[in-house]
């Protein structure tokens, strides 16, 4: 389905849980973020329903995400009920890794075709320090039982920060010549916890590995390759290079509220609603998709939410 500007619409990003292990320091307060009530977060049958009506009005991408994805009771569940729609060509998930040494197994047989790791440090201590409540052996172990189980195309999602890991750029593009990785440098965006402050353009990182030779582009990813590497490079820039005009996707949030715009506070009520009328509230939302964000002239995300209470 077309929005109002023409955009086909054909990615859903479906978060199944508000909770994350992590107290990452961009996205949440220390004592984390009020949860929601019982009852308060879709069930793994409305989720597969959201998804099945999407799937009608032309989506064929699904990522499931959070919140972190993993601490959702019944999310292999969910998966294998998202895999079995007719239409859904591409099923990815996107968490933080620290469960992913025991779900790796059980994702893939359940029809996750492909994963994104979030890791914005390869440093021990920064990682403890950044998270609050986190290992990196954790993540680094997710990541080994993910090889295992046969995932591949996995990227890694690093959220680039000034003063925190901008002098880590080598080592992540390092990483990404040894291994069959994307590793993709994500510009920090002014939404929740995240300030100007501690952004850092993603131009950064040719300037510090000025050898990364363009490579075709992928969605919204500028990506490199790298002489005589393994995996890729990509920089993902919603502050210095808006890409709405190429923008191809919707957001469901845990509580059932479709966002036509990450950075809009608008929300669409799905809960409740079924077969053809929810049919026709996803494709409300579609043609609500406005022409393009405003964070680069306000400094400021228009969202009245968290990322974990959006879905990363």
């Amino acid at each position: 389905m077309k929005d109002a500007y023409s955009r086909d619409v054909t990615y859903l990003r479906l978060s199944v849980t508000d909770l994350c292990d992590l107290r990452c320091r961009y996205c949440m307060p220390a004592g984390g973020v009020p949860k929601l009530p019982r009852g308060g977060v879709c069930s793994v049958e409305e989720l597969v329903e959201i998804t099945r009506q999407a799937v009608r009005l032309g989506v064929r991408k699904v990522r499931l995400t959070g919140g972190e994805p993993l601490v959702r009771r019944g999310i292999v569940e969910i998966c294998r009920g998202v895999a079995a729609l007719d239409g859904v060509e591409e099923l990815c998930l996107t968490t933080n890794g620290t469960a992913l040494s025991r779900f790796a197994g059980p994702l893939r047989e359940a029809g996750v075709d492909r994963l994104n790791v979030s890791l914005d440090t390869l440093r021990p201590d920064r990682f403890a320090h950044m998270t609050r409540t986190g290992r990196l052996e954790d993540v680094l172990r997710g990541l080994e039982a993910a090889r295992a189980a046969g995932f591949t195309g996995t990227k890694l999602n690093v959220v680039l920060m000034d003063g925190f890991n901008r002098d880590e750029i080598p080592d992540f593009v390092e990483l990404a010549r040894r291994s069959p990785l994307e590793v993709r440098f994500i510009e920090l965006m002014p939404i929740g916890q995240g300030t100007r402050e501690r952004f850092l353009p993603a131009a950064a990182v040719l300037d510090a590995c000025p050898e990364l030779e363009e490579a075709e582009s992928s969605g919204v990813a500028r990506r490199y390759r790298i002489p005589g590497g393994m995996g890729l490079v990509g920089l993902i820039e919603p502050m210095s290079r808006r890409f709405c005009r190429g923008c191809d996707r919707i957001r469901v949030t845990a509580d059932g509220r479709l966002k036509p715009c990450l950075h809009s506070d608008r929300e669409i009520p799905l809960r409740g609603l079924s077969g053809e009328a929810l049919r026709r509230a996803i494709a409300g939302g579609i043609a609500a998709k406005p022409p393009h964000h405003s964070m680069a002239e306000t400094g400021r995300s228009g969202a009245s939410r968290n990322m974990n209470q959006i879905g990363g």
